[in-house]
């Protein structure tokens, strides 16, 4: 089977059901970030060091999969894909609380900084924050379904509190915005 199939040279491409829509629709942009977040995500699985989340974020990446599917899929398409269960927001709510149980109280902002693997996690939190939006506002435009909204959000809370305990099992301190006034 090859790879290219040039329907797309036009700068169209198809969603799921066949509709054609341009490349730069907001859909198209939502799964794009999505594809992009889950890629990074690939990168940090080689950065973080517990056991907890090197098993976690596997199925984080499954559930983008899930994600990614349920946008490229037109309105009122007849296809089946995956879906995602309120199980999985709770994962990520589970995951959290259990980190944040380890963690010193948070103080202040903190920067994207301390270790490689650190910035790797805000990078990752910081693109499933664009993600985010985008979605929010292709909801704005197409009806989104609310589970997906509430697992990118969980998500990016998520990676946050992943920054913080990467630091922490690392003995990394945080870096403390300290604004200038």
């Amino acid at each position: 089977m090859k790879i290219y199939t040039k329907r797309g040279d036009k700068g169209e491409t198809s969603l799921i059901g066949g509709q054609r829509v341009p490349k730069h629709h907001v859909r198209i942009e939502s799964y794009g970030t999505i594809d992009e977040l889950n890629s990074y995500i690939g990168i940090l699985r080689s950065f973080v060091n517990d056991s907890i989340n090197k098993a976690i974020l596997p199925e984080i990446q499954d559930r983008l999969f899930t994600v990614g599917s349920l946008l490229a899929s037109a309105p009122g398409s007849k296809m089946i894909v995956p879906d995602l269960h309120d199980e999985d927001v709770e994962l990520l709510e589970k995951s959290i609380d259990s980190m944040n149980e380890e963690l010193p109280e948070l103080r202040s902002f903190v920067l994207p900084a301390g270790s490689l693997e650190v910035a790797q996690c805000h990078v990752a939190r910081c693109i499933c924050r664009r993600a985010e939006r985008l979605i929010v506002h292709l909801n704005e435009i197409e009806a989104v379904e609310e589970i997906i909204l509430q697992y990118i959000n969980r998500l990016s809370d998520y990676l946050f509190v992943v920054s913080r305990y990467q630091a922490f099992k690392s003995n990394v301190p945080e870096v403390s915005w300290q604004p200038r006034i």
